[in-house]
């Protein structure tokens, strides 16, 4: 048996693939998609994946943070990057995270993102299966 407690569940339905819609059950998501360097007027899945690790990363963040008594700034920020790639094995995604803390001391930054990296569930899922990357502006 697993001790394993479900916190939230996302229920998104999605029609039409890269060049359709996504919906979530509660209609807080909705949204249209398009194809990466496309014309089309939506987000595609690279860049909602770039949104959502790199706020789930910063929450992990100031979980970090606060088990070792320490604020983070108010204007820390992450900047996300998620690459489409095609090789000869198939598509395949590389993900990095670029992490600025300003006035925060770089070594106890450096242990906070390490910390976060460990801890983040994004993270966690993409780990060994994607080239991906964590570093301090």
């Amino acid at each position: 048996m697993s001790d394993t407690k479900t916190l939230y569940t996302a229920n998104v339905h999605v029609t039409g693939g890269r060049e359709g819609a996504a919906r979530s059950s509660d209609g807080r998501l909705d949204l249209k998609l398009s194809t990466p360097g496309s014309t089309g007027q939506g987000t595609n899945p690279e860049q909602l994946f770039a949104a959502g690790w790199s706020a789930c990363f910063e929450g992990a963040m100031a979980i970090a943070a606060r088990a070792k008594g320490i604020t983070l700034p108010s204007d820390l920020a992450i900047d996300a990057q998620v690459d489409l790639r095609q090789g000869e094995d198939g598509y395949s995604l590389a993900a990095r995270l670029n992490v600025s803390a300003p006035g925060l001391d770089p070594a106890i930054a450096r242990q906070i993102i390490e910390t976060a990296h460990r801890t983040c569930p994004y993270s966690k899922a993409i780990k060994g299966d994607i080239d991906a990357l964590v570093t301090l502006a």
